[in-house]
């Protein structure tokens, strides 16, 4: 289990393999984001993308899975306090296979029982950048300061 004191500014990993698929991005875009890039592949095909899209929120709960699967399962979290600077970078469309970058960008005191930790995030799709953002994560402190 790592905890708020295990955490080095400038660690970094690179993790998980995911395959987007046609069905689970209209499924998505329909429930949430149902615009026609994102829900009918003819509409998309005539739209400035050029193609089906994945929404950039699905873009982002794609890489929350991949976060929690391999980044967040062996850490001591509380849960985050919320997001900066989120940026989609490029489309996700079917077939892209993402994977995730982070870094601890930096750690702040937060309370006696926990600490704050910057976790800037990369989402790549077929190697390219296709979202980014920083994650305001608390992560259980070992020992009180």
């Amino acid at each position: 289990m790592q905890y708020f004191e295990d955490l080095t500014v400038g660690e970094t990993a690179e993790f998980g393999s995911y395959e987007v698929t046609s069905e689970e991005i209209t499924t998505f875009a329909e429930r949430y984001d149902p615009q026609p890039f994102h829900t009918d592949p003819e509409a998309a095909a005539d739209s400035p993308f050029g193609g089906l899209v994945a929404s950039g929120w699905h873009t982002a709960a794609m890489t929350m899975r991949l976060l929690v699967d391999h980044h967040l399962a062996d850490g001591a979290t509380r849960g985050a306090i919320g997001v900066d600077e989120l940026r989609w970078r490029r489309p996700v469309r079917p077939g892209d296979e993402l994977t995730v970058r982070t870094e601890i960008a930096d750690k702040d005191d937060w309370d006696d029982d926990n600490g704050l930790v910057s976790v800037a995030i990369t989402t790549e799709a077929d190697g390219e950048e296709a979202l980014s953002m920083v994650g305001l994560v608390l992560y259980e402190r070992r020992e009180a300061p």
